[in-house]
């Protein structure tokens, strides 16, 4: 029983049982520390099993980049939905940064994937229009001429609070819930 139970494990969802091991791994470890063969050895599989998945940890971070950027798309479209605004756009920005640390360290470490890759380039682009659709909800939204300076002070806004944050660089302690302490930073763009 235990030997079908693991057989069907394996050829149930083994990608994504190594892509939590790796998102684990690189939250204890950071991206560079990541190898295969240490994945292998989380996941309970031989150490051959990412690299037929991945090919390689390219691959494997490519994979865990375009999860990561539809996880954010999501997010933000849902924050939009429920909320209407920007504001808590940039609130869910900042918590799905620390809720997701690997891959949010991974997404916007480029180097570390494929950008070329025809997935993470769709993956991006969702991404990127659901942080822009967020300036549309302002109640007096930037001409055109204007909206890609607005939608990347309001990115730069949120991405570097959420770096600094997860890097513990703030010299003061702003409490434990990063959006909770992010949203008065946020809320300057609009005064």
């Amino acid at each position: 029983m235990r030997m079908t139970e693991k057989r069907s494990y394996h050829h149930g969802d083994l990608r994504r049982a190594l892509l939590v091991a790796a998102a684990e791994a690189i939250a204890e470890s950071g991206p560079a520390a990541l190898s295969l063969r240490d994945l292998a050895r989380r996941a309970g599989v031989s150490h051959a099993a990412p690299a037929h998945h991945f090919g390689d940890k390219a691959g494997l971070l490519t994979a865990l980049a375009v999860e990561g950027f539809h996880r954010l798309a999501d997010a933000l479209d849902a924050s939009r939905a429920e909320t209407g605004s920007l504001l808590e756009s940039g609130v869910t920005y900042v918590r799905f940064a620390t809720e997701n640390r690997a891959h949010f360290e991974v997404m916007f470490q480029p180097s570390l994937f494929d950008q070329e890759d025809g997935e993470v380039i769709a993956a991006r682009e969702r991404a990127g229009a659901a942080l822009s659709a967020g300036v549309s909800t302002l109640d007096e939204p930037p001409p055109a001429e204007g909206a890609r300076e607005t939608e990347l002070a309001a990115w730069s806004i949120v991405h570097g609070f959420a770096t600094l944050w997860l890097a513990g660089a703030f010299p003061d302690p702003l409490g434990d819930n990063a959006g909770d302490a992010a949203r008065p930073i946020i809320r300057r763009l609009f005064d």
